[in-house]
């Protein structure tokens, strides 16, 4: 089957979401992650927008955390300062997964969406944080990124949100009671994060290309000797992320 690479990506994310998760959706790709998860993989999975909107029921695809087609018939219809604290409360947090994008990650799952180049100068500026540096800090999370060398960095040009931070246990002793790195989702694979050092691996890739064509693509060496082929989606999924989840071709194209 053919598909394309927004197609791919929103596919193995979604995969990643299971029945009972509490799942934190951004805009764009998140959304259609999410949505996909809803309506094929998990249904029993709950959605939740950073601008209140609570288990809302989907009819259409939102373009945006603040479309008012988020609302319709959410169990909570509340505001910023709800959803944070959601994020933050320690009988819900552990069971919240995040949805984000970033410009750039290391090894360890941190994530630069502020800069490109020097913050007092910078080459490129970015929206910043938004909710992501909350969600990195308190839940687990999946990433959103091209596979390309200049996403893939030994060192951020600035750390927005925190993920592994260097390794081991840097991040338990940084504070962090919860949450971290849980997949990054390229067009090319699906990487994970060792148990133990909590460094990126490959786990799986895509059928047409080649491992050292994803390695040359990343500043930083990864281990690839658990990697597998990802396993094919099935036409069923194919066509409900196209005829239903966004048939207007929102986000997917």
């Amino acid at each position: 089957m053919e598909y394309t690479d927004r197609e791919f990506m929103t596919i193995v994310a979604a995969r990643q979401i299971k029945d009972h998760d509490i799942v934190f959706s951004g805009t764009g790709i998140s959304l259609l992650a999410a949505t996909m998860a809803k309506m094929y993989y998990s249904p029993e999975c709950t959605i939740f927008y950073e601008t209140g909107a609570i288990d809302p029921e989907i009819l259409e695809i939102p373009m945006s955390v603040a479309d008012s087609r988020v609302m319709y018939k959410s169990s909570i219809n509340a505001g910023l300062f709800e959803s944070f604290c959601l994020l933050q409360n320690r009988f819900t947090r552990d069971r919240i997964i995040s949805i984000l994008g970033a410009a750039q990650i290391d090894k360890y799952g941190n994530l630069n969406t502020t800069c490109i180049g020097d913050y007092n100068n910078p080459q490129v500026r970015f929206p910043g944080s938004g909710g992501s540096c909350d969600a990195t800090s308190f839940t687990r999370y999946i990433v959103f990124l091209a596979q390309e060398k200049r996403r893939f960095v030994r060192k951020l040009d600035y750390l927005t949100s925190p993920g592994y931070l260097s390794g081991g246990e840097s991040r338990k002793k940084a504070g962090y009671e919860s949450g971290g790195p849980e997949a990054v989702v390229t067009n090319m694979g699906l990487f994970k994060f060792d148990d133990e050092i909590k460094e990126m691996y490959l786990d799986q890739f895509r059928a047409d290309v080649e491992i050292e064509d994803i390695r040359r693509r990343m500043e930083f060496e990864v281990d690839t000797s658990r990697a597998r082929e990802i396993d094919s989606f099935s036409e069923e999924a194919l066509e409900t992320l196209r005829n239903e989840v966004d048939p207007k071709r929102l986000i997917l194209e």
